[in-house]
């Protein structure tokens, strides 16, 4: 719920609640959401020439093989091999878990190169609206954004309102990598702002990122900002329910799995992307060592321990976020379960001081953004907790090595 952080919308949500009956109603008999009826998409367009495609007189391997399988094929061929496939089926390797990610990268500046060139002809095209123009300038100019020089977009799809995820630092050599689930309104278009910049994906994964170096220069951190998923627009349905979150959650496993290297990940998950995590949490790889939450609407669980995860599950929240006053509870589908900061929920609870608010977890000089940090690189005898008195740091080493 990246951009929202008025109160009054809290009454939305207690309406939502209440209309849980009428939705159980409404699924039981025969009620579905309405499907797009428009054609396949640019990313399953690419992907379908991969499946009818080869390279060197060979067929290519199925897109969905394991990431294991992918990296060798990836690596058993020749770099000119490599740059016809990138060519070839752009969105398709961009997307690609168990590609090399720096064939990611490349793969998808020519992905963003050619969707910029779309979208700055339909700002020309009479056919559309002055609104649709308008919009059509927007995303070209927001895919030239993207494309500035040393910019490493490890996934990308101009689809609706898209998907993209960014990495700063290098994911090869890391020591340990963080991922920033971020949640409601996230998508191409809000993925980076210039005002309020800490409460876009990529402004936090940039803060997290120079935190976590000014925390330890010496260890080897990379940050992802990750709205690779389909995010709630607004609050409603979507947002009060787990609908986005399971399909994210899939996704988030499979960016995870595909990680290079054994490095320890951290889970960075803000607003709704908790629910997302919540709902990830059971199938994350062991090397997920941590899951954090800031602004949790709920993690569609009523303690910790249901998970079931072997990572540390760490809380927070402001005393000023307007999401604590949202009813923590599930009925009937909607709502995400108890409140991860409460002391029966049984997470390490840590001060969120400074952060102003619902967006705010990720500003410079936040004791929120302090703890994301040391958490990130291992130090987590470092943190600042909730509570002094609490369990917050109970059988914890110090700093944690790779």
């Amino acid at each position: 719920m990246t951009s929202f952080d008025t109160s009054p919308q809290v009454n939305v949500w207690r309406a939502l609640l209440a209309l849980a009956v009428v939705f159980v109603m409404l699924a039981t008999t025969g009620w579905t959401a309405t499907r797009s009826q428009r054609g396949a998409t640019p990313l399953q367009t690419s992907l379908s020439a991969w499946e009818q495609g080869g390279i060197a007189g060979h067929r290519l391997p199925d897109p969905r093989s394991k990431p294991a399988k992918l990296s060798r094929f990836f690596a058993a061929l020749t770099e000119q091999d490599r740059a016809v496939l990138v060519r070839r089926y752009a969105l398709a390797v961009g997307n690609m878990n168990g590609a090399p990610v720096e064939l990611r990268y490349r793969a998808n500046r020519v992905a963003l190169a050619r969707a910029r060139d779309v979208e700055r002809a339909r700002m020309h095209d009479e056919r559309l609206t002055p609104a649709g123009q308008q919009e059509a300038g927007r995303r070209m100019h927001r895919f030239e954004d993207l494309l500035e020089k040393g910019r490493r977009i490890l996934a990308f799809d101009p689809e609706g309102s898209g998907r993209v995820a960014e990495v700063f630092g290098d994911l090869r050599e890391a020591d340990r990598i963080s991922v920033v689930v971020p949640g409601v309104d996230t998508n191409l278009l809000t993925f980076q702002r210039t005002r309020r910049e800490y409460a876009a994906p990529a402004g936090m994964a940039r803060s997290l990122y120079r935190a976590e170096r000014e925390a330890s220069p010496s260890t080897r951190t990379a940050v992802i900002a990750w709205a690779d998923y389909t995010a709630p627009s607004g609050l409603g349905i979507e947002s009060a329910t787990a609908m986005r979150a399971r399909n994210g959650a899939v996704r988030l496993n499979a960016l995870v799995r595909a990680l290079p290297g054994s490095s320890p990940v951290s889970l960075f998950c803000h607003s709704y992307g908790s629910v997302v995590c919540g709902v990830a949490a059971d199938e994350l790889p062991g090397r997920v060592s941590d899951i954090a939450v800031a602004g949790s609407p709920g993690m569609r669980v009523e303690r910790a321990a249901q998970l079931r995860t072997t990572a540390r599950v760490w809380a927070m929240r402001d005393a000023d976020d307007w999401i604590q006053d949202v009813p923590y509870l599930e009925v009937g589908g909607l709502g995400h379960g108890a409140d991860p900061v409460s002391s029966g929920f049984g997470a390490r609870v840590l001060s969120a001081a400074g952060a102003k608010g619902h967006a705010g977890y990720f500003e410079p000089g936040t004791a929120s953004l302090f703890n994301f940090a040391e958490i990130g690189v291992g130090a987590y005898r470092s943190v600042h907790c909730a509570h002094e008195d609490g369990p917050c740091r109970t059988g914890l080493s110090g700093r944690v090595t790779t």
